[in-house]
């Protein structure tokens, strides 16, 4: 049961990343491997990360939901300012990848998608859903896992975009400000969920739902600006 559990988790989390490998066209491509490498810079990244926050907030602890207490929303504010690395390393992955504009973007952000869960949420999956009692908080981190693949690939076409020299300078504002949007989730989250004490699928909902407004604005801007290009 427990495996099975632990299969069906698994199942939820990498499935959404063969449908958008495989139908969006990055199968033609033979983009496994430049995938894969976009998943080492994103490794490399958050170990450069992870070094910034043990010099800067050696004795910060993290925002739990059992702990609301425990929130600071400068001290998260700070550190998700370090987040901005992953723009950098955004940059370097898709200015390493020959093609479109749409191909460098979904390789780079699936990459880093994927690379997201392998890191972050693997071994949690294996070593909590495996237990010997069902917890609903790991079928959360699947979806979760699904957020996160609309999430950075919505932050790589908001790079994609900044990086175009063509791109309209009445745009502009805006793509600083979505980046800023998505650069600051997690705090904008943990502030939400610290005021309004929404927490477990609350939280995961309104997740989901900030994530998808998101995307869906980044994807009119970005379709009017590749139509431009094309």
């Amino acid at each position: 049961m427990t495996l099975y559990h632990f299969g069906n988790c698994l199942a939820l989390s990498y499935i959404p990343f063969w449908i958008v490998y495989k139908y969006c066209g990055l199968s033609e491509y033979g983009a496994f491997w430049k995938c894969v490498q976009a998943g080492g810079v994103y490794a490399l990244t958050q170990l450069g990360k992870m070094l910034l926050l043990a010099t800067f907030f050696p004795t910060s602890g993290d925002y739990l939901q059992d702990d609301p207490d425990n929130f600071s929303p400068l001290q998260e504010l700070l550190k998700c300012t370090v987040d901005l690395i992953d723009l950098i390393g955004l940059s370097v992955v898709m200015s390493r990848i020959a093609g479109k504009g749409h191909t460098k973007v979904l390789i780079a952000g699936l990459g880093w998608a994927g690379a997201e869960l392998v890191l972050s949420r693997l071994l949690e999956l294996w070593v909590g859903a495996r237990g010997t009692e069902f917890d609903w908080k790991y079928i959360q981190k699947s979806f979760e896992a699904n957020i996160s693949i609309v999430h950075f690939l919505s932050v790589t076409a908001l790079v994609w975009l900044h990086s175009r020299h063509d791109l309209p300078k009445q745009l502009v504002p805006a793509v600083v400000i979505l980046i800023g949007f998505h650069s600051y989730k997690s705090v904008i989250c943990d502030m939400i969920s610290h005021v309004l004490h929404m927490y477990s699928w609350s939280l995961l909902a309104f997740k989901a739902v900030f994530s998808v407004t998101m995307a869906l604005i980044v994807l009119h801007i970005y379709g009017g600006v590749a139509s431009l290009a094309a």
